[in-house]
């Protein structure tokens, strides 16, 4: 299959050295329908350029399109541009050449998103919790960016743990939600807090933990039960495996092609 450069970045946002954001719009094609969590394919030609900040890279072929799929953070609601929350990766051979680009820059967008790792499958009348660490966060943000709603009896709940304060993208956004909406928190945790720059006053250990200290509980004022939750995984599998041993004990169970569940799970690498 032939790759083209078919869509170029509208903006680069620098959440921290290692972390950006980047708004992609197809050039001259309109960007098809997705579901929340759902992920993108983008791709860079080995020719194109790559930061300093990155590990040495054996000879690449330029003409060959180096691809990797990230899931979706923009909303699936609206068309204007595709978000997606990329980590460098500095022995990676593409994430180097995407922080190298600048608003205005051609990327190649695979036409079509992919994924079943979906809120759409979970009954409305379930409330979520959702667990991430890193780049994790990203299908959340789809997610609660289009099914989010005041009023409604569904609870949302977002788990984000990451090692530095600095590392919780979409931070700002997330605390105002949980300020405005009476369905919705927002349990932000890192891990190092002798590192930060300021007193760290929230929340410190691992996205796992959180369950154990009866923070979802309190929030909402009823426990969360398989009767009432599903949950989601996303990130790094070491996480993830925790998790699902801890939630285990409190009888969540993971949804499967062999079984229904609760859990849903996507892991990163």
């Amino acid at each position: 299959m032939q790759r083209e450069l078919n869509a170029y970045i509208s903006q680069k946002i620098s959440v921290s050295p290692e972390l950006i954001i980047l708004r992609i719009i197809p050039d001259g094609w309109d960007l098809p329908d997705f579901e929340p969590g759902q992920y993108a394919v983008i791709g860079l030609p080995g020719s194109a350029p790559r930061i300093e900040l990155c590990d040495p890279e054996e000879d690449t072929n330029p003409d060959k399109f180096i691809l990797r799929a990230y899931s979706i953070a923009s909303a699936s609601v609206h068309k204007e541009y595709l978000e997606l929350y990329i980590a460098l990766v500095r022995s990676g051979s593409l994430t180097p050449r995407l922080f190298a680009l600048e608003a205005g820059d051609q990327i190649h967008l695979a036409p079509k998103m992919k994924g079943v790792f979906i809120l759409d499958k979970i009954p409305v009348r379930k409330n979520v919790v959702m667990l991430g660490t890193g780049t994790g966060l990203a299908p959340y943000m789809s997610m609660i960016r289009s099914a989010l709603r005041p009023g409604s009896g569904r609870r949302f709940a977002v788990i984000h743990g990451a090692r530095h304060s600095w590392d919780l993208g979409y931070r700002s956004e997330l605390i105002t939600l949980n300020g405005m909406m009476d369905n919705f928190s927002y349990i932000p945790i890192i891990s190092r807090p002798d590192a930060e720059l300021t007193p760290w006053g929230g929340i410190t250990g691992y996205v796992q933990d959180v369950w154990e200290m009866d923070i979802i509980r309190r929030n909402w004022g009823f426990e969360p039960t398989p009767d009432n939750t599903h949950i989601f995984l996303c990130g790094n599998p070491g996480m993830i495996e925790s998790a699902l041993d801890v939630l285990g004990k409190h009888n969540f169970i993971e949804h499967n092609r062999k079984q229904d569940g609760q859990i849903h799970l996507e892991k990163y690498w």
